[in-house]
């Protein structure tokens, strides 16, 4: 008799080796790594963000209304009796748990039927006028981007029937909202409680995101994945693929997932175990990750070492994505030799100026931008009248998104602009640079975007003009283009190979979300002043390491680390 096997949406967005361990017996003593304070506590924030929303749409709905109660004994059955009640508005629904109907395949081996269901719920199902129910999901990220044509309609309006595209948005389509939107989709359809075929969006499911202005209405029967691919597609073939990696797991059967590091790794509790194993045999993807290990591997290329034996001038032995071949192999080398960086070429070049700033933006997740830090100095030397070198940080200490990031944004922008401005007017040059300019031109656009019309902020024109300029360098993008890094190409992985190292041992992204928390007192508590300082610490220690970087690869000093060519 099969093991039947019953997984919720994430399964769809995890890794299959995930998948295998979270259902393999045998992995119950396995190492996991210790829970993340920060991912627990986005998971609080969401659960908060939630019940706002919940209150929102439950005084707007009226007697419309019904809520299944968070403590009730058996909430599917709450569901049930709301939905047969025909309940315009059932929120906190718990749907009843649907047997997987099609049989799962993968490299050759049919596992028989049912192998499987389906578990989850929604914060909101929404009823149709000719009956049946589609799903609400709130989400605690954005959700639409500036552009044309998301389907949306003004928050608290929860009728699909409202919903017009609009002009001044387009969709983020972010494939965990979607692939959720397509599983509660198909256990409504299971339980009968789906619109019919001829219904008006029946094949339709919404988001509400962190901004909580509007509701996003997806077409999941429309083509967003590669090869026009629907989402319900997608996620069809998704979930069958994962139910027969867990039933494998679950019955003894040979694993359909092997451990391959990818991005997911960073935060998955098992990626203790993995690591043991991947660096165990050497794996391939210790260098090389994502299709590329996947091709490597399928063409013999497993490991490390088989991949450093290769010649880099020949053939690639499959058809690969992303890197030339001959940066794969050489990665491989300096993997094996212990070398974090290698030169592709013999000469670095990175743009100088006579007048420099080095910038650092830092967020609170999707929330908004809390401070702007810049490290001023002058190369070309100081003339009359300048200001001093040297750290300063323009900040807002009220809990993000507030309007007094417009004061911090303007105040920041107006510096920068001056000293440009200056640098031109005085006849030198000048340039700003930053780490990977995703985050920053984003903040930027958004922050001018958000505070237009408030007193120094600048036109969105002027940010694209400034973002497009030369002198706007991302010293990611140089790294990448004259360095291979067989460890990651990050500002903490990459710094250190130029002497430089951050003074707070515990310095990362992910803490400093929670030091934001207490430096405003985000919980209820007074603020605390000593997290500011660490904040503003480490905020200036991140651009005296871009500042140290572009030095180091400006020096005679880079000549040490050794060519590509020569592995």
């Amino acid at each position: 008799m099969p093991v039947e096997v019953v997984l919720d949406a994430s399964a769809t967005t995890h890794c299959r080796r995930r998948i295998h361990l979270d259902h393999d017996p045998s992995s119950v003593a396995a190492p996991r790594a210790l829970p993340d304070p920060s991912s627990e506590q986005r998971r609080a924030d969401a659960a908060e963000h939630r019940v706002q929303i919940g209150v929102q749409l439950a005084s707007a709905a009226g007697a419309g209304w019904h809520a299944v109660p968070p403590d009730v004994s058996d909430r599917v059955a709450a569901t049930a009796a709301a939905v047969a009640a025909e309940a315009p508005l059932i929120w906190g629904a718990v749907l009843p748990r649907s047997v997987l109907d099609v049989p799962s395949v993968r490299s050759g081996v049919v596992l028989g039927g049912p192998e499987g269901g389906r578990r989850g719920g929604a914060e909101l199902l929404v009823r149709l006028p000719g009956g049946g129910y589609v799903p609400l999901i709130v989400v605690r990220h954005r959700i639409t981007d500036p552009g044309s044509g998301a389907l949306t309609a003004p928050l608290p309006e929860t009728d699909p029937r409202q919903a017009v595209p609009d002009p001044a948005r387009k969709p983020r389509t972010q494939a965990r909202d979607l692939l959720r939107l397509a599983h509660l989709h198909r256990m409504l359809e299971a339980a009968g409680w789906a619109p019919g075929p001829g219904e008006p969006f029946r094949d339709h499911g919404a988001v509400i995101g962190l901004d909580a202005d509007v509701v996003v209405w997806h077409d999941l029967g429309a083509g967003h994945w590669p090869g026009e691919r629907s989402t319900l597609a997608e996620y069809d073939a998704r979930f069958a693929d994962r139910i027969a990696v867990a039933t494998a797991a679950a019955t003894g059967a040979p694993a359909l997932a092997r451990p391959s590091r990818i991005m997911e790794c960073r935060r998955c509790p098992w990626w203790p175990t993995c690591e043991v194993e991947l660096e165990r045999e050497q794996d391939v993807s210790l260098v090389v990750r994502g299709d590329a290990a996947t091709a490597l591997r399928a063409a013999g290329v497993t490991s490390v070492a088989r991949l450093a034996a290769l010649d880099p001038a020949a053939e690639p032995p499959a058809p690969l994505a992303g890197a030339p071949f001959p940066d794969l192999v050489a990665l491989a080398r300096a993997w094996q030799r212990g070398l974090a960086v290698v030169r592709r070429v013999p000469e670095v070049r990175v743009l100088r100026a006579d007048v420099e700033v080095d910038v650092d933006m830092e967020s609170f997740g999707e929330s908004g931008a809390y401070m702007w830090g810049v490290l001023l100095t002058r190369p070309g030397g100081t003339l009359p009248g300048d200001e001093p070198e040297g750290y300063r940080a323009f900040a807002t200490w009220e809990p993000v998104p507030t309007t007094d990031e417009a004061r911090s944004f303007a105040a920041f922008w107006t510096w920068l602009v001056g000293v440009r401005d200056r640098a031109a007017a005085t006849g030198r040059t000048f340039a700003a640079y930053c780490y990977n300019e995703q985050a920053e031109n984003r903040w930027l656009l958004a922050s001018a975007q958000r505070f237009a019309g408030r007193p120094g902020i600048p036109d969105v024109a002027e940010v694209e003009a400034f973002i497009a300029d030369d002198r706007w360098v991302d010293l990611f993008a140089v790294v990448g283009e004259w360095f291979l890094c067989a460890h990651g190409k990050g500002l903490k992985r990459i710094a250190p190979a130029a002497g430089f190292a951050w003074r707070d041992p515990e310095a990362s992204g992910e803490n400093s979300m929670r030091w934001y928390r207490d430096a405003v007192g985000m919980d209820g508590v007074e603020p605390d002043l000593a997290q500011r300082r660490r904040l503003l610490e480490y905020n200036a220690d991140d651009v005296a390491a871009t500042h140290a970087l572009r030095e180091w690869m400006t020096t005679r000093v880079v000549e040490e680390v050794p060519l590509a060519v020569d592995l």
